[in-house]
């Protein structure tokens, strides 16, 4: 009698987006893990981003040079969490993340510390903040159209098109004039919903170019190992194994599209069977269910599903 094959699990972390007041709060006064991480961004970034994370307001916790260290922060003080109740690291085969998340994932397969990634997300975000400055532009999820039909959209209005998320939810990215005529054209040709999404700027998109060159220079600047489990990346949703790929990545990412459907099949046909979504939110869970209604997803967002899970 042969034995089942043992479980494979992909770890994954949100992106902007995810983020709300008080997420967190919780891990922070329930976990020592938790707290730690918490006292140590603050230390790093010598500003309380934990007051503003708990307490908002909501409108300065949204700006992208504050959202994405804070999602940052919380996906990560959620291991911590993760770990101390289980007494061990997590066991993982892969691990992912959608747009900011890819960063998450350096930190907890050990490409980088926790301070140099939050240092590098703090920087990112800085500079799509300055690029969104320069740029204005927003991003929408249009329900109902395939990727082909809303690539030929883009092409005609001089939108791009930014998540294929699946199951029909693929994101496009523009400036404000341009994205009107997109949700009008959609609609024409067949979308069932078009949602703008509370971001702050055009993502993954060319709006993006004057962020790259500072992105670029501070991954130079930083020491990436090579990761304990391999990164899905993005952009061609395949393994990341080196620091040097990972580099490159991150730098393409930042005007690419992410390709989260084909990053979830990838690791679904390399025998991964079962998601944990680490991290505020719910969204990377839905949309696994979307793609593969039958995949085994937890998602561990604060204290309670950190024991659940680890019972």
């Amino acid at each position: 009698m042969s034995l089942p094959a043992p479980s494979k699990v992909a770890v994954v972390f949100p992106g902007q987006g995810s983020d709300s007041v008080g997420m967190g709060r919780d891990l922070y006064e329930q976990s020592s893990a938790a707290r730690d991480v918490f006292n140590e961004v603050d230390q790093e970034l010598s500003r309380p981003l934990s007051r503003l994370i708990f307490d908002g307001p909501s409108e300065d916790l949204r700006r992208t040079d504050n959202a994405q260290p804070a999602i940052t922060t919380v996906s990560l003080a959620c291991i911590r969490a993760l770990e101390q109740e289980q007494g061990h690291p997590i066991v993982m085969s892969m691990v992912a993340g959608h747009s900011l998340g890819e960063y998450t994932a350096l930190a907890a397969s050990g490409v980088l510390s926790v301070a140099d990634t939050v240092r590098l997300v703090v920087e990112r975000g800085r500079f799509m903040q300055e690029a969104c400055k320069q740029s204005p532009g927003g991003m929408v999820a249009v329900i109902g159209l395939d990727e082909f039909v809303l690539e030929d959209i883009c092409r005609q209005i001089g939108t791009y098109v930014a998540n294929i998320n699946g199951s029909g939810q693929i994101v496009i990215s523009g400036d404000h004039l341009r994205l009107a005529k997109a949700i009008d054209l959609a609609t024409i040709r067949g979308a069932r919903r078009c949602i703008p999404l509370k971001v702050s700027g055009a993502f993954h998109s060319e709006l993006m170019t004057p962020a790259r060159s500072g992105l670029a220079r501070v991954i130079d600047s930083l020491e990436f190992r090579d990761p304990a489990v391999p990164i899905i990346g993005n952009v061609m949703a395949r393994p990341l194994t080196t620091g040097s790929e990972i580099k490159a990545e991150l730098v393409t990412q930042l005007l690419s599209c992410v390709q989260w459907e084909k990053t979830v099949g990838f690791m679904m046909n390399n025998g991964v069977d079962r998601f944990v979504e680490v991290g505020p939110g719910r969204l990377l869970a839905n949309l696994i269910r979307r793609i593969e209604p039958d995949a085994n997803v937890f998602n561990v967002n604060d204290m309670t599903s950190v024991q659940s899970f680890a019972a």
